[in-house]
């Protein structure tokens, strides 16, 4: 199958889910969460922005063509970060993606809600100013994106404060809103102003990305700087 990766193998006549999306995107949380729980699943290369078959095969199961895309084993569709995240954790209890007592577990959903509904939607206006405002010239664009910027790293400041490390955002054990954070703060400028702002969030994501069982997914989207000769 062109534009696909494939972890977890199972024999053909199992079934297993597959997941849409691409370098660098979203999908590494979800990738990251279906590894922990160990479920078998495929990689399919897609994203609006790549044209192929990979991007074909995602319309037909979701016409808005987002990532990521989950195809579960029993053919029902999952979209949007924070749900598939939450379903994982829900029907994997043993996983850890979601705490176990009631209270913690409300407040990781509710984290995975903040994280969509407040930096994902901020990040949106920074990649899309165009979308949000009606035949705005190239220097309304960049006060938007430069608005939007600023209140995204507020937001993040909040999220901090709201949620934090002990060691993990969830409590004691890496979970589903420890990935879903690590992702989302690699953009537009997120995690560089946490190193600075909040330096002990920041330092928690850093040992999500190195946890040996999901180290090699963040590696592969966010390859580390090579080292100079010498």
């Amino acid at each position: 199958m062109g534009g696909a990766r494939v972890r977890h193998a199972v024999p053909s006549s199992a079934g297993r889910a597959v997941l849409f999306g691409t370098k660098g995107a979203g999908s590494a949380a979800v990738e990251a969460a279906l590894t922990l729980a160990e479920v078998p699943f495929e990689i399919v290369n897609a994203a609006e922005w790549q044209p192929g078959p990979g991007l074909e095969r995602l319309r037909k199961v979701n016409p808005l063509a987002q990532i990521p895309t989950l195809l579960l084993d029993d053919g029902s569709v999952m979209t949007e970060s924070a749900a598939i995240l939450i379903h994982l954790g829900l029907t994997r209890p043993d996983s850890d993606l979601l705490p176990s007592a009631p209270t913690a577990r409300a407040q990781a959903m509710r984290g995975l809600v903040f994280l969509a509904a407040n930096c994902y939607a901020a990040i949106g206006v920074i990649d899309y100013p165009a979308r949000w405002v009606k035949d705005a010239d190239e220097a309304t664009g960049a006060r938007i994106r430069a608005g939007s910027r600023a209140r995204l790293h507020t937001l993040w400041e909040m999220f901090a404060d709201t949620f934090p490390a002990r060691p993990f955002l969830g409590g004691a054990r890496l979970g589903a809103l420890d990935l879903q954070a690590a992702v989302v703060s690699r953009w537009s400028g997120g995690r560089a102003h946490l190193a600075v702002a909040r330096p002990k969030l920041h330092d928690c994501l850093i040992r999500v990305e190195g946890d040996s069982r999901i180290a090699s997914i963040f590696a592969h989207h966010w390859p580390p700087p090579a080292c100079p000769n010498g």
